[in-house]
């Protein structure tokens, strides 16, 4: 929808102060750890676009809470896995051999929206150090959910989603499905999934820019829709409108157990 038709759709324009209301309605509270996934065009015409939104989030959380969002940076991984679009073989090498070292401060998002983007740069944001996979953190818990974020095993037990899961933090999907909701990742590792897959990325260890291998299992995403289908079934998952935006509240734990199990029994 461009901004003509998103600006017909609604009656008055979405604000710092009423997506606040509308979070506050769906069920945030001060002190909550939130993980947010976004999608900014889903919320209506905002007037001060992703900084609102964040500044919103930010108003009904308080510093006693925590905002964590995805920062990943899929195109600092290994060009021999690329497919959107693929790049030439014999570009492999060069490619890993030229690419900067990940930086928590200038290293750009791929693919996460205008909220997480404005989010990674936001003042008092840290970020964990992942080439491909790191999360930003503002709040009480930030230091927590981004500290020693490991290199193999990217979304698993030594990740930042551990780390929600572990603080008994909250997931919200904010105009985005099942499919973008990664802590369904953490389930796949819990799961047992054992294929090893050879992943890399630039990195900076002992002051110098190296690539670094690392193992990982093969992440799919594709069977998260019907895995949160299911799981909008046991009730434990509280839906509601902010702004133009349909989203969802759940807590962390809940739904990585309960994928667990789906995954165990598929």
């Amino acid at each position: 929808m461009n901004e003509s038709k998103t600006i017909e759709s609604i009656t008055l324009p979405r604000t710092r102060a009423s997506l606040a209301a509308d979070l506050r309605q769906l069920g945030l509270e001060p002190g909550m750890t939130i993980l947010v996934h976004s999608a900014m065009s889903k919320l209506g015409w905002v007037n001060g676009g992703a900084v609102a939104v964040i500044q919103a989030l930010q108003d009904v959380l308080t510093l006693d809470g925590a905002l964590i969002m995805p920062a990943h940076s899929g195109e600092y991984s290994d060009p021999a896995r690329w497919q959107n679009p693929p790049i030439p073989q014999h570009w492999h090498q060069p490619v890993r051999d030229a690419m900067p070292a990940f930086d928590p401060a200038r290293t750009p998002t791929r693919m996460m929206g205008r909220i997480a983007e404005t989010f990674r740069s936001w003042p008092d944001v840290r970020r964990s150090y992942h080439p491909s996979s790191s999360f930003a953190a503002w709040g009480r818990h930030a230091k927590r959910a981004t500290d020693n974020h490991e290199l193999a095993n990217s979304l698993g037990e030594g990740s930042p989603l551990a780390r929600v899961y572990e603080l008994d933090g909250r997931v919200l999907l904010l105009g985005v499905g099942y499919d973008n909701n990664t802590s369904f990742h953490l389930a796949e590792y819990r799961a047992g999934k054992a294929a090893v897959d050879k992943q890399g990325g630039p990195i900076m260890r002992d002051g110098r820019r190296v690539w670094a291998w690392y193992n990982d299992i093969e992440l799919d995403s594709d069977v998260f829709p019907e895995i949160g289908t299911a799981f909008d079934k046991t009730g434990a998952v509280t839906i509601g409108k902010v702004g133009s935006a349909t989203c969802r509240l759940f807590l962390q734990r809940l739904a990585v157990d309960f994928a667990v199990k789906w995954l165990h029994h598929r």
